[in-house]
Order: structure tokens, then sequence, then C-alpha cells
């Protein structure tokens, strides 16, 4: 039924996320408490009225996001690339020429989930992307299907350091989404973000100092409803080695993903309880 209705042209399916923004904003309020206090933290500078008008906007684009994420199952490599378009691919494309693995950290913001099918049918490398499993089995093989069926490959995130081991000599770009929150016994990083004590995951800085890879930041930027431009900025040229209990890349990772949400917080994903952990007291400031 979901790759049925993926036939549709998209102009149909945003008619369907229309009626979805009023069900979901107006009707459900999905995780409307979530989302407001997650922006009230974020930007105490603003007035009630602009956080009313970033969550109203955010609400108008998630049921969007939806839709786009349902097209990937029937979306081809032309409708792809004619909606992607990565504004400085050539970034990328230097440091995959010299035989390196380059890592991107990523976020969710904009439409992360056309970000890996479109590179696997613009670059002329490898396009990878480390995953989490679900806990659905049906959403687990149907995401799979989603990602997968325009030639990227996934690894699971258990199986990253065995794959990188195994393919330390190919040439490729492997996506991480850094902006999750990890559990709470496995966090090894604070920094301030959005005027809140934040913990990021440390994985991509990690795989990146004990293989050598170069660090990308990806910027997701929503042009209009289906487009949207991608531009990479480099975190680490894969060469230095920082000091032992300091993580660089992911502090420079968490200051330019600040930076981008400010610059569209619609943009961003607002749902999730992001800030669900608390600096312990005797943890420095990063």
């Amino acid at each position: 039924m979901l790759k049925g209705l993926s036939l549709l042209p998209l102009s149909v399916l945003y008619l369907l996320a229309d009626f979805l923004f009023v069900l979901v904003y107006y009707i459900i309020g999905y995780r409307k408490k979530v989302v407001f206090q997650n922006l009230r933290n974020s930007f105490p500078e603003k007035p009630e009225k602009e956080i009313q008008g970033i969550a109203k906007a955010f609400y108008r684009q998630f049921p969007d996001l939806i839709m786009e994420i349902l097209k990937l199952a029937s979306m081809d490599a032309a409708e792809m690339r004619r909606r992607i378009v990565f504004s400085n691919q050539e970034l990328l494309d230097n440091f995959v020429r010299q035989g390196k693995t380059v890592i991107t950290m990523g976020s969710h913001s904009g439409n992360w989930e056309w970000v890996l099918p479109a590179g696997a049918v613009q670059f002329g490398f490898p396009a990878e992307g480390i995953y989490r499993p679900l806990k659905s089995k049906f959403f687990e093989e149907f995401m799979l299907y989603l990602r997968g069926r325009l030639g990227a490959r996934l690894i699971k995130m258990k199986d990253t350091m065995r794959d990188f081991v195994r393919n330390r000599k190919t040439a490729r770009v492997v996506a991480m989404l850094s902006d999750q929150t990890p559990p709470y016994g496995e966090i090894q990083f604070w920094t301030t973000f959005l005027n809140q004590d934040t913990p990021f995951f440390v994985g991509a800085e990690k795989l990146a100092n004990a293989f050598g890879c170069p660090v990308l930041f990806l910027d997701v930027e929503r042009e209009k409803r289906g487009h949207y431009r991608l531009t990479f900025e480099v975190l680490s040229d894969g060469n230095s080695k920082p000091e032992e209990g300091a993580f660089p890349i992911t502090e420079a990772f968490a200051q330019k993903l600040e930076s981008s949400i400010r610059r569209n917080p619609a943009n961003y994903l607002w749902t999730h309880k992001r800030w669900k952990h608390q600096r312990p007291q005797a943890a420095s400031s990063e």
C-alpha cells in the first residue's frame, strides 16, 4: 500500500501533507509540548510570538518530510538529481580522489533521508550510511528498502568498526547523522549547544582519528517544497591528531550545526527530546 501511494506525484502527496498539517498541528497537537519547550529553551532571546511562528512553520514542513520519505519508494535517479543539488561536491571529490574514506556528519535538518540516495546517484564512488536498526521489523525492512533502492549501502551501527577495518583502503563516503542523543552511560562529550548543555556522539571523530579519514559537515538547506541544496564544509582533513580526551571535530560540528539551525530554525526536527540528559556537575565545560 505504501509503495502504491508513493507512485502519486509529489504535487498530490503535498495535498495530503496539507491535510496532515491541519490534523497534526490543530487537532492532535503531536508533541507540541516537546516542540515548544525545545524552541523556548533553544532561543530564550526570541519573543513568544516568534517562537509560535517557528513552531507553526516546522509543523508545516513536517508532513512534507513524511511524504517525501514515502516518495523514495518510487522516485527514480533522474528526479533525485533534479531535487537535490550538491553546491560544492568538488570538496568531497578531491578527498575521494586521494583514495580516502570520507566521513560526513549530518543532522536531522531538512530532508535527511534523501541525502544518502542522492549521493548514490550523483557521486561516482560508493555512498554508504551508518544506521540504527528500528524496533519494528516491518518499518526496519521498509526503511532499508527506501534508503538502499537507488544504490546506497547501509551499515549497522554495531558493525561500523568492523566495516572500516575491512574497507580501510576503499575510496568512498560514509554518512553519519551525528546530532542524536547518546545513552546516558555512553556520553563522553558535552558542550553548550543552542543555550543548553548537550551531549553528542563522538563515534565519527574516533573513526576519523583511527583511520585518518577527512570529515565534512553537511549543511542541508530547503530551497522550496521538494528541493534541497547541500553544502559541504571541512571539519578535519584527516591528518591532525587531537589531545587525549579532546573532541575538536565534534565541537566544530556542534557549532556549525547551531549556526545552520539559527539561519532557519523551522528546518530542524524539534519533536525529539534532545535534551533529556543533564550534564554531571563534575563535568567540565567544553
